[in-house]
């Protein structure tokens, strides 16, 4: 017997969210032989669209909750939607960090439908005068200090996502980590006025590689015996994730939503998730979706309909999102610095891939943080995409790679008592190494900070000596 928990995502107010997914998933699984009980299946109904709760309130009340079910054998499965993935992902955080102050109950499969993992674009448009208003006329605040854990590279979101990254692989331990995602938009629910709705490569809210956990963190960085101006490439790999694309599946809506419309391929998804029992059955799942994905990708061509009008042609291509910190060794935010993306040996930017940037958004709270949303097909090289209904007809000529790419960054800062120097990567490594296609990369540019000996000087001149005007003198060595 499983004992299923339902989450369900930011500023929702009615349980209707959750469509007929549980009944139908209830029917599938005992045509399947796994039992779900009504009495086994919980939905939740928690708060965020008041601007007052924050993400840790909403961690607490759901463990408290969970408590008040008081489950036989302490343990659950937990199927979330969107904002849902990252609440429960908090809460599992929390259980490791503080094992005092949060319950024992095992989590032992956490199936993620379009979750906000790393964020989504549209969380910057929903805190602004658009968005409040469409909340006053729905008669709730917006949510804002969730939607400050959503936006793409806020602080909260990168600290999660990096302790998952360095962290150990949850499948060691028998907890089981699902990601199953829409791969387009539903067109009908397009926003004229907000683009973000209609993005190829999202669900129409959530990235797919934002929503992946298959995750690398790089670091751009000097080595200790390297020149001030060159800057090393380091990578970190996420332990593996069960990922998968759900066909045709957008983020909502009764039509097409991958749970508010309870396709078939979602619910069979989930049921497979369940089957898991163990690090081995995990990995041949986690095989399974990636080659489903592949099949996926090599059908990427989408016709949507214009009423009396050709058709508009949507090529969906792997895309990587970018998540880009720059900093010096103290930790300070380069503000105003400028970081370029060259290809070719030597490099230049202008030798880039046309077409490969598709979006770019700073965040709000720390401008120094970016988040780069490209196309990982594009910068990869790509074979000639057909008509799907005419091969002989092209949609686009092959395109190929201009690698290696490498990053430059131009501080705003050149000279002073304490600044920056223009800094390059090594011509060894290659920027797309960092890279995925559905994934998400956070890559910390790191810059010396260069602190010249005019900070700080003794004398032994005994008549006072003006120096408000102090002469820089060399750059102290980096202890």
């Amino acid at each position: 017997m499983t004992t299923l928990v339902f989450v369900h995502g930011w500023s929702v107010t009615n349980t209707s969210t959750y469509g007929p997914l549980p009944q139908r998933l209830q029917q599938q699984a005992a045509a399947q032989g796994v039992t779900l009980d009504t009495a086994d299946i919980w939905l939740s109904e928690y708060v965020s669209f008041d601007d007052a709760v924050t993400m840790p309130d909403v961690v607490r009340a759901f463990d408290r909750a969970l408590r008040d079910l008081h489950l036989l054998d302490a343990s659950f499965t937990c199927i979330t939607h969107s904002t849902g993935g990252p609440v429960v992902r908090e809460w599992l955080r929390a259980q490791r960090e503080r094992p005092g102050a949060y319950s024992t109950i095992r989590l032992t499969h956490l199936m993620m439908l379009a979750p906000a993992n790393f964020g989504s674009a549209l969380a910057q448009l929903g805190k602004s005068v658009l968005g409040r208003l469409h909340a006053w006329f729905d008669g709730v605040e917006p949510g804002q200090r969730i939607l400050d854990w959503l936006e793409l590279g806020s602080a909260e979101s990168l600290s999660l996502n990096l302790d998952h990254i360095h962290g150990d692989d949850p499948a060691q331990k028998g907890q089981y980590l699902f990601v199953l995602t829409g791969d387009r938009p539903d067109r009908s629910l397009y926003d004229h006025i907000n683009s973000y709705t209609g993005e190829d490569g999202s669900d129409g809210v959530v990235r797919i590689a934002a929503a992946n956990l298959n995750a690398r963190h790089a670091v751009l960085a000097r080595d200790d015996d390297a020149a001030i101006d060159t800057l090393a490439l380091h990578v970190t790999q996420a332990s593996r994730t069960a990922f998968k694309l759900i066909p045709g599946a957008s983020h909502s809506g009764t039509d097409q939503g991958i749970m508010a419309s309870a396709p078939p391929a979602t619910v069979d998804a989930l049921l497979r998730c369940l089957r898991v029992k163990d690090t081995a059955s995990y990995q041949q799942l986690c095989d399974a979706f990636d080659a489903e994905n592949t099949e996926r990708d090599a059908e990427r061509v989408e016709f949507e309909p214009v009423g009396p009008f050709s058709p508009r042609v949507h090529i969906h291509d792997p895309r990587s999102l970018l998540i880009v910190r720059l900093t010096d060794e103290a930790g300070e935010p380069l503000r105003g610095s400028r970081m370029l993306l060259n290809a070719g040996t030597p490099p230049n930017p202008d030798w880039m891939p046309q077409g490969f940037m598709l979006d770019r958004q700073a965040n709000s709270r720390q401008p120094h943080v970016v988040s780069l949303f490209l196309n990982h097909a594009l910068l990869a090289g790509t074979p000639r995409v057909a008509d799907p209904v005419s091969s002989r007809k092209t949609l686009r000529a092959a395109i190929e790679a201009h690698r290696p790419y490498s990053a430059s960054v131009q501080p705003a800062d050149l000279a002073g008592l304490v600044h920056h120097a223009l800094a390059a990567m090594t011509s060894s490594d290659d920027l797309f190494d960092a890279l995925g296609a559905h994934q998400s990369t956070v890559l910390d540019v790191v810059l010396p900070r260069l602190v010249h000996e005019g900070v700080f000087r003794l004398t032994q001149k005994l008549t006072p000596e003006d120096f408000s005007r102090p002469t820089p003198g060399p750059v102290i060595p980096t202890p």
